[in-house]
């Protein structure tokens, strides 16, 4: 399950605060379909981001399964990436070898 509660992202370009999330908020069960839809700019891609655990909130809290994304360390972030979240990305994200 995930929950977001309250959740903010402000980007900071110089002195300028830029909103991108302002107090989102919503639950979903497993097996649950959405689509997140909005206009260019809106920040689809960065709740996406902080959903998949690519970035974190500014403010809020996300739970997956209960458990909070504050305060884990890079390599608990990336074990939850590898064993509970995906998505497809827009852009070809590939790897170097």
């Amino acid at each position: 399950m995930i929950e977001v509660k309250d959740l903010t992202k402000i980007y900071h370009m110089g002195s300028v605060e830029v909103p991108a999330l302002q107090g989102i908020s919503f639950s979903l069960e497993r097996g649950e379909v959405v689509a997140i839809m909005g206009q260019s700019g809106s920040g689809k891609s960065t709740l996406m981001n902080i959903l998949g655990y690519l970035d974190l909130p500014s403010s809020g809290e996300y739970l997956l399964e209960g458990r909070s994304i504050a305060g884990m360390s890079d390599d608990e972030l990336a074990t939850i990436r590898n064993q509970k979240i995906g998505f497809i990305f827009q852009q070809f994200n590939l790897l170097r070898v």
